[in-house]
C-alpha cells in the first residue's frame, strides 16, 4: 500500500471512530443540573464561596456535564430551612451548619461542633477516618439527607461584647447570640441565649436586643462589623474549637446519580474541605490586625469561666446520654476519639506550638 493510501486509510478510520465513541460517551455522561441553598450569604464570601468551589470542581470532572447553581440564603430558602429544603427535595443539596437544627436534635450539633470538642484537624480526623461521617449518615438516613464534611473554620473567637466579662455573675442575665449546644449549656451558667441566622446579628447587636455575639473569627466578625458597637473581642471560642461544615445532599437524588457524579462530588467536597480551611488560616491574622486597629479590645476569657462552662459542659453530657441513646453512641465515639487524639497533641504538637510562639515574640 502507498503511503499516501495508508494515511488516507488511517484518518478515516479515526473519524469513523469518533463518531462511534461520541454517543457512547455521551450515553454514559448524563445532564444533571441542581440547586444549592447555602445557609450562608454571599457577603461571608469564604463560607458561601465553598459551595461555588465545589461546583466548579464538579463540571471540570464531568466535562460540563453535572452543574450546580448556588444560591445564598434567603434566594430560595433560609439558613434554618435548608436541612427541610433538602429533606423534601425542595432542593438538591446545601451547605451548611448542621448545629443551626440543633432543635430537632441534639446530634445535629455533634456533627457540627459542641463545646470543648475537637479542634479542626482532629474533627476532620474523626470525620474522615474515626467512623464519624458514617455514623452522621446513619443518622441522617431518617432525614433523607446524606452529608459530606464541607470545610472548617478553625477555632473560632469568643465573640464580641459590649461590656467586659470578668467572672460568672457578668454571664448572668447576657443576652448572647450564640449558635448550637453552647447556649443550651451556657443558660445553665445564667446566659440567655439567643439564635439568629447571620443576617440578623448585626442590626439586633445594633439596637441593644443582644448584648453579645459570637459568629466565627476575625474575617468573617471584620466583615460583620462588630467592631462598631461591642469593642470587646473574647478568646477563645471554646464551643466551637474545630467547627464541621457540610454539604447536605437529599439522599434520593444523591442515590439516583452515576457511580461517577458521586465519586466527583466526594473529591470536590474533600478539596473544598481542605481550600475552606487554608483561606481561613490565611486570611485571619490580617483581618485580626485590622479590628485591632479598629478598636476592638482582645480579652480572653477568665480561668474561671472556662472552668465553670467545662463541668457544666460534662455535666449536661451526661444527662442527655441517659434521655437520648442516638446522642450518646455519637457521643461516646466522639469523645474517646478527642481524648485519644489530646493525648498525642500534648506531646508534639503541642510542645513545638509552644516553643514557636515564645520564639516569634522574643524576635519581635
Amino acid at each position: 500500500m502507498k503511503r499516501r493510501d495508508f494515511l488516507k486509510s488511517a484518518a478515516t478510520g479515526m473519524v469513523a471512530t469518533g463518531t462511534l465513541a461520541a454517543p457512547a460517551i455521551a450515553q454514559s455522561m448524563p445532564e444533571v443540573k441542581w440547586r444549592l441553598s447555602s445557609a450562608f450569604p454571599k457577603s461571608l464570601d469564604i463560607l458561601y464561596s465553598t459551595g461555588e468551589t465545589l461546583a466548579r470542581h464538579v463540571a471540570e470532572a464531568t466535562d460540563g456535564k453535572f452543574q450546580i447553581q448556588s444560591f445564598a440564603a434567603g434566594e430560595i430558602v433560609g439558613t434554618m430551612q435548608a436541612l427541610d429544603a433538602i429533606s423534601s427535595g425542595t432542593v438538591e443539596m446545601t451547605h451548611t451548619s448542621s448545629y443551626y437544627y440543633n432543635g430537632k436534635s441534639p446530634v445535629f450539633a455533634l456533627i457540627t461542633s459542641v463545646p470543648f470538642g475537637m479542634n479542626a484537624r482532629q474533627q476532620n480526623a474523626w470525620m474522615n477516618q474515626g467512623g464519624g461521617i458514617d455514623m452522621c449518615n446513619k443518622f441522617l438516613e431518617k432525614y433523607n439527607v446524606y452529608a459530606l464534611p464541607g470545610g472548617h473554620t478553625g477555632t473560632q473567637m469568643g465573640g464580641w461584647f459590649r461590656r467586659e466579662i470578668n467572672s460568672i455573675d457578668d454571664l448572668r442575665g447576657l443576652k448572647f447570640r450564640v449558635a448550637g449546644m453552647a447556649g443550651q449549656i451556657l443558660s445553665t451558667l445564667g446566659v440567655v441565649p439567643q439564635q439568629l441566622p447571620p443576617a440578623d446579628i448585626y442590626p439586633a447587636l445594633e439596637r441593644g436586643s443582644i448584648d453579645a455575639v459570637e459568629f466565627s473569627g476575625p474575617y468573617d466578625d471584620e466583615k460583620l462589623g462588630f467592631v462598631k458597637v461591642a469593642p470587646y473581642y473574647y478568646y477563645p471560642g471554646f464551643w466551637e474549637g474545630g467547627p464541621t461544615t457540610h454539604f447536605m445532599f437529599n439522599l434520593q437524588k444523591w442515590n439516583e446519580l452515576p457511580k461517577a457524579y458521586r465519586a466527583a462530588l466526594r473529591d470536590a467536597a474533600a478539596y473544598a474541605n481542605t481550600d475552606m480551611t487554608a483561606k481561613y488560616d490565611t486570611r485571619n491574622p490580617a483581618a485580626l490586625r485590622k479590628l485591632i486597629g479598629a478598636g476592638a479590645q482582645l480579652r480572653p476569657f477568665k480561668p474561671e469561666i472556662m472552668e465553670a462552662s467545662f463541668k457544666a459542659a460534662n455535666t449536661f453530657y451526661d444527662e442527655l446520654c441517659t434521655k437520648d441513646p442516638e446522642f450518646k453512641a455519637m457521643w461516646e465515639s466522639y469523645s474517646a476519639f478527642r481524648n485519644e487524639e489530646y493525648v498525642w497533641f500534648q506531646v508534639a504538637e503541642y510542645s513545638y506550638d509552644s516553643f514557636m510562639i515564645r520564639m516569634m515574640r522574643s524576635r519581635s
